[in-house]
């Protein structure tokens, strides 16, 4: 039966008063269409032209104008999709105004630029990143505009690397790389973004060419950075003074890779990031200390909107703290939310509110799109918002009372638990591992962050223009010795970290529209968000993992077994390795999987001597080669470094059929920031293998 007039209306005016029933709660769905529609843009495979995204823009204003002049109810409605289109145009301009050159072939020669930033790769060696670089007869039309170098061997001690210091030195240099695997993390993605066009390292002496300049604002207060945090090592000798810079300065360049597990390991790893917790930490203490201040001056208390004033100078406070410690994404994320917070309690309004954290989210989508697929963007405002609607529950609550004293006890578990709870989903999607103490090893931390190490890094930012600030510095080290000692604790415990496979690509997002649709909705629609993320959860569970990976340039091939993936070899491409093995869930290390056995008909030839001494295929076999390999080998599926420079990184998953091949280039499609060769590539995604596994005895 087809819809009556009357159904027809009846429906209408339902959704009408739905509709008019989320009018509370409309600025709070603002961020959540911005990211869906910023999702829509990175999800594609291939890149919008000018004529469409001119024809997107057509139809963001034409939504928005019939929102203005549509009804009360309908309104949202209408205003929601322009959102999501606009969420699709600012992704995309986005991805246009950040472009830069990149290397486009490897490259061995000279290389010169000035030092910008100084950390360490995760295989615990420094690296410095280079801007106004120069390449041997390379044009600057095509010479990256930032480099990034890891120093190893001789290179390592050459010299004392000094913001804005002009250095040369003869570097391994290449294009960022792909995905690791077809869906993986998409470093070309991350690069472009952060405008580095080439990644390599050097093995010689780095010298110095040309003083730092004193010119560059930003290199200035680099500089200013670099010296506090010499200063805090130099008080606090050791990792303490390590992790005590990289707190109030940013530089964890001097953690050593130890220290460093062991905070992972027992979920302590956000307390070396400024983020939220850090930022808002600061302008609590700051905001406290300013109102107690005022309100000892009679004259000020009685005449003067004490609480706005000390608003302001939290606001001051946070301002400094993120220029010293250096303005990354996470900490600009962190300060525009205690902006919002701050502002809101100078003009007399309630700091932490939903609403507050949307505007938060807002701001932070227009100016950085791409933050949206980062794990900071994500666990920071799930955290934060979880926490607002918890504590907003309670307080509404009117049979719930806690006795005075046991208040701080209960709001640090509540804080611990609901943040741990919230986050921890999006921490295993992207790290593939759950640490089962973590809320014990932040329940012994975390308090102390805020009773001892920020109220002592801001005493020791106050005395030091009188010279004292190693009284501060002192206390805030015997804060970071116990925290030091709980996260060596808990990391030894026995099960302290779980490993889990990698989910589907479709699973966080399922997790947060579910997530927000319990939280934000109105109704008993509401609770169809707990489905979507139970679905989300069932998906999770199902996951499984490729039969065989092979990397983008041959070095490696990994067959799943039922022991876990066996590797082709148990040195080299240790990044790949491990990413794999991240990703299927699996904690072992490549030693111990290049032992493992597999039934596959596979082969991996590296090297030149490898191929020469290659006979052929007596059966169907893959054949996974570093170099080209020329000759037509009969029953050989042979995947070389020419095909695989074409497709990227290849995975096959075993069906009734045989082996399903799916590649990075088909799963990353033709973007910005890919660069892929012209022509169509040797495999693509969907086809078949005919290859059964080997008839052991």
């Amino acid at each position: 039966m087809g819809m009556t007039p009357s159904r027809f209306a009846n429906a209408i005016g339902r959704m009408a008063q739905m509709s008019l029933a989320q009018r509370g709660t409309l600025l709070c769905w603002v961020p959540v269409c911005l990211a869906l529609g910023i999702g829509t843009y990175f999800a594609l495979r291939f890149e919008p032209s000018p004529p469409q995204l001119a024809a997107l823009g057509s139809l963001a204003l034409a939504l928005a104008v019939v929102a203005a002049r549509a009804s009360e109810a309908l309104s949202p409605v209408f205003m929601a999709v322009a959102l999501v289109v606009l969420g699709v145009l600012l992704a995309s301009w986005r991805a246009h105004d950040v472009a830069e050159p990149v290397l486009g072939w490897r490259y061995y020669g000279p290389v010169e630029g000035r030092v910008i930033a100084i950390d360490r790769s995760q295989s615990d060696a420094a690296r410095l990143t280079l801007d106004q670089v120069r390449l041997s007869r390379v044009s600057p039309a095509r010479t990256p505009t930032r480099v990034r170098i890891s120093l190893h061997g001789n290179a390592a001690g050459s010299i004392v690397p000094v913001p804005g210091l002009r250095v040369m030195t003869t570097a391994h240099l290449s294009p960022p790389s792909g995905p690791v695997e077809p869906g993986g993390f998409d470093f070309q993605r991350h690069a472009w973004f952060i405008r580095l066009g080439a990644v390599g390292y050097t093995r010689t002496p780095v010298l110095g060419v040309a003083a730092a300049s004193e010119t560059d604002v930003d290199l200035i207060v680099f500089r200013l950075r670099m010296a506090m945090s010499a200063r805090i090592r130099e008080v606090l000798p050791g990792d303490l003074g390590s992790v005590a810079a990289a707190i109030t300065t940013g530089d964890r360049s001097t953690i050593s890779a130890e220290t460093l597990t062991h905070l992972r390991i027992s979920n302590l790893a956000h307390l070396l990031a400024i983020s939220g917790l850090h930022m808002g930490l600061l302008t609590a203490v700051v905001f406290g200390a300013l109102r107690i201040f005022l309100a000892a001056l009679p004259f000020v208390a009685l005449r003067f909107p004490t609480r706005s004033i000390a608003a302001i100078g939290a606001l001051g406070a946070a301002s400094l703290y993120l220029a010293l410690s250096g303005g990354n994404v996470a900490t600009q994320r962190a300060f525009i939310m205690v902006a919002v917070a701050l502002g809101a309690l100078i003009i007399g309004r309630r700091a932490l509110s939903l609403r507050a954290v949307a505007v938060a989210a807002t701001v932070v989508l227009f100016l950085r799109p791409e933050a949206l697929l980062g794990p900071g963007f994500q666990m920071s405002f799930a955290a934060t918002t979880a926490l607002v609607a918890v504590f907003n529950w309670l307080r509404e609550r009117q049979d719930f009372e806690i006795p005075k004293p046991l208040r701080p006890v209960f709001a640090v578990f509540v804080s611990s638990s609901v943040a741990g709870l919230a986050t921890a989903p999006i921490a295993a999607a992207h790290f593939n591992a759950v640490a089962h103490y973590g809320l014990i090893a932040n329940l012994l931390s975390v308090p102390l962050m805020g009773i001892l190490v920020i109220p002592a890094a801001v005493a020791a930012f106050a005395l030091a223009p009188l010279g004292a600030e190693a009284l501060g510095l002192w206390v805030m080290g015997a804060g970071l010795r116990w925290i030091l000692a709980v996260a060596a604790w808990v990391s030894a415990l026995d099960g302290a970290r779980g490993f889990v496979v990698a989910p589907q690509s479709a699973v966080l997002p399922l997790l947060a529209i579910g997530f927000f649709m319990l939280l934000l909705w109105q109704g008993r629609l509401r609770y169809a968000g707990a489905i979507v993320m139970i679905l989300a959860g069932a998906m999770w569970f199902a996951a499984h993992r490729p039969t065989v990976l092979i990397a983008d340039t041959g070095g490696l091939a990994g067959v799943m077994t039922p022991q876990g993936r066996a590797l082709s070899k148990a040195k080299g491409a240790g990044f790949v390795a491990r990413n794999w093995l991240e990703n299927d869930g699996d904690g072992t290390h490549q030693v111990a999987a290049a032992t493992r056995d597999h039934r596959l008909p596979l082969v991996h030839l590296s090297g030149k001597r490898a191929i020469a001494a290659f006979e052929g295929c007596d059966r169907p076999t893959i054949v996974v080669s570093t170099m080209t390999v020329s000759d037509p080998f009969p029953n050989c599926l042979i995947f070389d470094a020419d095909k695989l420079s074409q497709t990227g990184a290849i995975a096959l998953w075993q069906t009734s059929y045989g082996l399903r091949l799916q590649t990075a280039r088909s799963a990353s499609g033709d973007r910005l920031w890919t660069r892929w060769p012209q022509g169509d590539p040797p495999f693509v995604s969907g086809q078949y293998v005919r290859i059964s596994p080997t008839n052991l005895p």
